[in-house]
C-alpha cells in the first residue's frame, strides 16, 4: 500500500538533502533529519535520529504510531488500524511505512 500525498495538502519545504533521499521527522515541536535507509521504517528513522516517537505493537495493529505524511511517499507493510479515509489523507504506521524516497513526517498533526 501506497500513502501519496494530494496537490491539495499543504507540504513542508525540504532542504538539499531531502532530495538525496532524507527523513525528515517532526515531533513534540522538534524536526530532525536523517539520511534515508534501504528498508527502513519511518519509526526507526525517526528513533536513529534520536527522537521518542511512540509506538506500541510495531506490527501495524493498533495505530499508536501514526503520522501524517506532508511530503513523499511512502509504502505500509501493514496495515490492520488505519481506515481508508485516514489514509486518503495522508496518514502512515510509521512503524510499517518505508519512504519510497524523500518524505517529511509530522507526529504532531
Amino acid at each position: 500500500m501506497t500513502v501519496q500525498m494530494s496537490s491539495d495538502t499543504e507540504t513542508t519545504p525540504t532542504s538539499a538533502s531531502d532530495d538525496q533521499g532524507g527523513v525528515t521527522i517532526q515531533l513534540d515541536g522538534k524536526t530532525a533529519q536523517v539520511p534515508l535507509r534501504d528498508g527502513e521504517t519511518i519509526l526507526e528513522a525517526a528513533r536513529r535520529a534520536g527522537m521518542t516517537p511512540p509506538f506500541s505493537c510495531e506490527a501495524g495493529n493498533c495505530g499508536t504510531c501514526m503520522a501524517k505524511l506532508t511530503s513523499g511517499t511512502a509504502t505500509m507493510r501493514v496495515n490492520d488500524a488505519l481506515d481508508d479515509d485516514e489514509v486518503e489523507e495522508g496518514y502512515v504506521l510509521t512503524c510499517q511505512g518505508t519512504p519510497d524516497g524523500p518524505v517529511v513526517v509530522d507526529y504532531d498533526c
